[in-house]
């Protein structure tokens, strides 16, 4: 069984791997990397160049708006009533990217960044039944982190488009100074805390809005121009498997003809001719699939499975060449799940690198014609000896499989890999914008 798990196993690789180029774009694509209404590549390479920096911060011309206007606020405190003017928020742009974690089959996705500084910058009036003061005020916030939830959703066109984005503000210290305050000053340490969290509270919205505004509304306008619908009975994700059991019988993969295979145990040869296997096209998705980041590094992980294999085969068995018996054989195996997790740094010059892989074979019966008295004798050692020695048989195929999947990965450029679909994803959107025209 071991070229099942090696096909297998190349393929979602494989799939991962174009699904981390995917990714790639689609996230470029969400930035108004040089130019709102610039190519798709060119927004691609500039994030690409972006994170094969030591330190990216923030993300090419990234829709994020940076100062940030806030309108007028006012609030009445305990023993005095302040109004805000003029307000602006700088630094929100210079953003660490912490890490994404997506649930691929929920079509949800979070984001956690740092800043190292947030700087809010106004006008303030600070009225009393007895004195009045007002100047420009300063508030620094360090130290802040930010996460972000964010779904897409079939819509009943069948096209994706970004929900509203859940966001949350919190930091580890703040500071202010608060000029003229004069007589005042007695007042204000004693609403100091009040000052600075009615600030926070009131620009979180604010914020949040602009996001929603740009990043979502830049996300739908490019997820717009890619022609593919989905039905909204099931998830993109199951539709592309979908997709792929139908592709692995277009190329006439199932039933798939095995090679013949020889072997010799002492005296004894084994020769097993017009082998094959039907069942491939029974791969299902067996759990989740994500794509995560930390500390710039992709994460991709799959867990895919097989139903039950059938097989059928030819078979001779020799004794030092003089005794020998031909016949058939049909065989069974329950199932077949490949567990495979693949890492690749955002710099994409960088090689990807597998960091696990797990097997596990089901139930494996066989019923061989041929063997005259022998018969019997044969299906008992065939249905139980592998049952026995299956888990021997699974840890003896990984380490060899992981060998060949790196090998295979250690041959991939990825930044090969990203302009090699650039020109193919722009000429099918450029072919979608003719057709609507």
């Amino acid at each position: 069984m071991k070229w099942i798990a090696c096909a297998l196993a190349v393929l979602c690789v494989a799939s991962l791997a174009r699904r981390a180029a995917g990714e790639a774009a689609a996230a470029a694509a969400a930035a108004e990397a040089p130019g709102q209404d610039a190519p798709l590549g060119d927004k691609v390479r500039a994030v690409v160049r972006h994170f094969q920096q030591e330190d990216p911060v923030g993300m090419p011309v990234a829709p994020v708006p940076d100062p940030l206007d806030v309108p007028e606020m006012k609030h009445s405190f305990s023993v005095a009533t302040m109004t805000f003017k003029n307000v602006k928020v700088h630094g929100q742009s210079k953003f660490r990217l912490q890490h994404v974690r997506s649930d691929l089959a929920a079509m949800q996705m979070s984001v956690g960044a740092t800043i190292s500084k947030l700087d809010i910058l106004g006008r303030y009036t600070m009225a009393a039944l007895w004195s009045r003061s007002q100047g420009n005020f300063s508030v620094l916030l360090t130290d802040v982190y930010v996460e972000g939830v964010a779904r897409l959703e079939v819509q009943r066109s069948g096209r994706l488009q970004a929900q509203e984005i859940n966001l949350d503000i919190t930091f580890g210290d703040i500071a202010m100074n608060f000029e003229n305050l004069g007589f005042m000053g007695s007042v204000f340490q004693g609403i100091i805390n009040s000052v600075g969290t009615f600030l926070f509270d009131s620009i979180k919205p604010f914020i949040l809005r602009e996001i929603n505004k740009n990043v979502r509304g830049e996300i739908n306008r490019e997820v717009e121009k890619y022609p593919k619908t989905f039905p909204n009975s099931i998830s993109p994700l199951d539709k592309a498997l979908a997709d792929a059991r139908d592709l692995i019988r277009e190329r006439q993969l199932d039933p798939y003809y095995i090679p013949n295979y020889n072997y010799t145990a002492g005296l004894f040869n084994v020769y097993l001719t017009h082998v094959w296997l039907t069942g491939l096209a029974t791969i299902y998705r067996e759990g989740n699939v994500t794509v995560n980041v930390e500390q710039h590094v992709m994460y991709a992980a799959a867990h895919v499975a097989t139903q039950r294999l059938m097989g059928k085969c030819h078979w001779e068995v020799s004794i030092a060449g003089l005794l020998s018996r031909a016949g058939t054989a049909s065989f069974s195996v329950d199932y077949l799940h490949v567990m495979v997790n693949v890492s690749q740094p955002l710099d994409t010059r960088k090689t990807a690198k597998l960091e696990a892989l797990d097997l596990k074979l089901g139930n494996i019966q066989a019923r061989m014609e041929g063997a005259g008295t022998l018969d019997y004798v044969a299906e008992f050692v065939v249905n139980i000896l592998p049952n026995v020695l299956r888990n021997q048989i699974v840890n003896a195929l990984e380490e060899p499989l992981k060998r060949k999947i790196q090998e295979h990965l250690n041959k991939t450029d990825v930044s090969e890999l990203i302009e090699k679909y650039i020109p193919q994803i722009e000429a099918q959107l450029a072919t979608t914008k003719v057709v609507e025209e």
